[in-house]
C-alpha cells in the first residue's frame, strides 16, 4: 500500500504516532519505530489484529519502509483527532462527573469486551485511552497478554494493583483496579498516588500498606462508591467491567441522554396525548437521521452535532516538521524486497 507519513502525533520510549494517508486519501495513524526494536508494536499488532469492537482502537494492517537508511516497522491503526484522555485531562484541568462516567462507561466496554476474548490489557490509564469525535478507545496493546499466560508483570506504576505489585498475578481485575485509577486521573488531572515519585516508594505502597489512592473531594455518592468498587485491595471481590457496567454512577449517563432524546421529541413534536401520535414517531425518525450515537456522545457533543455538521480536525505540525513525507512500501512483513522509494513532498 503506498501511504503518505503527515505530521507527528506524539512520541513514545521508541515509537513514533504520524498522522498519515492513503493514495485514496483516507486518513489513518501510523505507530512507526525501528525493526530492531519492534517486539512490542509487533505483538501490539497480534493483539489488534483479532479484536473488533468501538470500544478499541481499530487496526488497519502493518508493513515495513525503508527510511534513512533504517528499516522501519509501520502499524496503522485508527486516527483519533482528539489524542489522548490524558491530553483531554490537562486541557480542562480535570472533568465533570457526568463525563467521567460516559468516558469510563466507554471503557468498561471495552474492557469487558478483551476480557471475554480472554485477553488483559496490563496498562489501562488515561495517556492509554485515545478520543475522537465518538467518545474514548482503549489504546497501546504493548503490555497486553492472554489470561492463561505466565508473563512477566508489566505496565505503569501507579496505575498497578496490590496483587501486580507484590508479582503475584497479572489478571482481569488488575485492569478495574486502573479504571479506578483512571477515574481519579479523569476528576483531578493528577496521579492517582500525588507527592510520590519514586516507582519503589509507590509499588511498596500498593503493594504491602492496606492504602488505595485517595477519592476526590467532591465526588457525589454514587462516584465514591464506583471507585472503591474497583479498588478492592482484594482481587477476588474487586467487580468485574461487567459489573461494574450496571453501577449507578454508569447509568446515570444512560438516565441523561435519555432525558436529552425525550426532550429533543417533546420540543419537536409538542406534548402526544398517545403513544400512537404519528408526529412522535416522524420525531424519532429525524433523530436518527441525524446520525448520533446518542449511547457514546457527551450532552455538549449531542448540542453541537444537533446544531452543524462537524469538521475535520486542523492538524499542526511540530516545530520544523513542514513537509509530507511520502512512504512507498520497500519489504514486505516477511522481509521480502519489493520495488519503491520515499520522498519528500509538498502538502
Amino acid at each position: 500500500m503506498e501511504w503518505t507519513r503527515g505530521p507527528v502525533l506524539g512520541r513514545g520510549s521508541t515509537a513514533t504516532v504520524s498522522a498519515a494517508t492513503s493514495a485514496h486519501g483516507d486518513l489513518f495513524a501510523v505507530k512507526s519505530v525501528n525493526f530492531q526494536h519492534a517486539s512490542s508494536l509487533q505483538k501490539e499488532q497480534h493483539f489488534l489484529s483479532i479484536l473488533n469492537s468501538p470500544y478499541v482502537v481499530s487496526y488497519k494492517g502493518c508493513d515495513t519502509t525503508t527510511e534513512n537508511n533504517n528499516i522501519i516497522y509501520n502499524m496503522f491503526m485508527d486516527y483519533m483527532s482528539g489524542g489522548s484522555l490524558i491530553d483531554l485531562i490537562k486541557t480542562r484541568n480535570g472533568l465533570n462527573e457526568l463525563e467521567i462516567a460516559r468516558y469510563t462507561r466507554q471503557i468498561l466496554q471495552g474492557l469487558e469486551y478483551i476480557h471475554s476474548n480472554g485477553i488483559v490489557h496490563c496498562d489501562i490509564k488515561g495517556r492509554n485511552i485515545l478520543i475522537n469525535e465518538s467518545g474514548a478507545k482503549i489504546g497501546d496493546f504493548g503490555c497486553a497478554k492472554w489470561a492463561d499466560q505466565a508473563a512477566p508483570i508489566c505496565g505503569t506504576p501507579m496505575f498497578m494493583a496490590p496483587e501486580v505489585a507484590r508479582g503475584e498475578e497479572q489478571g482481569f481485575p488488575a485492569d478495574v483496579w486502573a479504571v479506578g485509577c483512571t477515574v481519579i486521573e479523569m476528576a483531578t488531572g493528577d496521579s492517582p498516588w500525588p507527592n510520590v515519585d519514586d516507582p519503589v516508594a509507590i509499588l511498596y505502597r500498593i503493594a504491602f500498606s492496606s492504602k488505595v489512592p485517595g477519592i476526590p473531594d467532591g465526588f457525589s455518592d454514587q462516584a465514591m462508591d464506583f471507585v472503591s468498587k474497583c479498588l478492592i485491595r482484594d482481587p477476588r471481590r474487586r467487580w468485574t467491567a461487567i459489573e461494574l457496567l450496571e453501577h449507578p454512577f454508569i447509568r446515570q449517563f444512560d438516565d441523561a441522554l435519555n432525558q436529552i432524546v425525550c426532550e429533543k421529541i417533546r420540543t419537536e413534536s409538542g406534548s402526544p396525548t398517545s403513544v400512537l401520535d404519528q408526529d412522535v414517531w416522524d420525531s424519532m425518525k429525524e433523530t436518527s437521521s441525524v446520525g448520533i450515537d446518542f449511547d457514546q456522545y457527551s450532552l455538549r457533543q449531542i448540542i453541537k452535532q444537533l446544531a452543524c455538521k462537524s469538521e475535520m480536525p486542523n492538524w499542526k505540525c511540530e516545530k520544523g516538521e513542514t513537509d509530507w513525507i511520502t512512504v512507498r512500501t520497500n519489504r514486505d512483513v516477511d522481509g521480502r524486497a519489493n520495488s519503491g522509494a520515499v520522498t519528500g513532498g509538498g502538502r
